[in-house]
């Protein structure tokens, strides 16, 4: 959780790039949040829009003291958009079914990470051989903040063998993760 407050600190202080880590984490689960809407509504509107107003109101965010409480905002906030444009389309012939929807899921909640998956991910990233380990710090490092050209030098790396490296640490840390029993469809969508 510290991981969380330092994140919504730093978003607080107007981080974009501390914004987009957290975003390109939490859209998979508001994404899979909104499928009750995805025949009604423009779900990606819905989901840039969520997302939105999460960065608008993270400097006024108190955090709840539970894990991921701007995760379940972001959840509850992208709901409450869809629920708004699905009213907006006058689907009221179907309100009973969606309300139905929406509580089975409200029951089960978000999906809350094993936690052992970052030891294990830590675990597998040692493991990796020289050049792919490289390739691939070099691409977390960079946040996506430079091309792979870039990167590429600053390991002197051709960018072929740049690319090479990364998809075979890839590889080679899904191979290890399974291994360790991680389930990876479970963690990434």
């Amino acid at each position: 959780m510290t991981d969380e407050l330092q994140t919504l600190a730093a978003m607080a202080g107007g981080d974009a790039l501390a914004f987009a880590r957290w975003a390109s984490t939490a859209e998979p689960a508001l994404r899979s949040s909104l499928r009750a809407f995805a025949t009604s509504v423009d779900t990606e509107a819905v989901l840039q829009e969520a997302l939105l107003r999460v960065w608008q109101i993270a400097p006024r965010f108190t955090h709840d003291g539970k894990p991921h409480a701007l995760l379940r905002f972001a959840m509850r906030t992208a709901r409450n958009v869809a629920v708004s444009e699905w009213r907006k389309l006058g689907k009221a012939d179907q309100q009973e079914a969606l309300e139905k929807h929406l509580a089975m899921e409200a029951e089960v909640g978000p999906i809350t990470p094993d936690p052992k998956l970052r030891e294990h991910i830590f675990r597998c990233r040692e493991k990796l051989p020289g050049q792919p380990k490289a390739a691939l710090e070099q691409r977390l490092m960079s946040g996506g903040a430079d091309d792979d050209t870039t990167l590429a030098q600053r390991v002197g790396m051709t960018l072929n063998t740049f690319l090479q490296n990364f998809t075979r640490a890839r590889k080679l840390l899904k191979e290890c993760l399974e291994k360790a029993g991680v389930r990876l469809e479970e963690h990434v969508s």
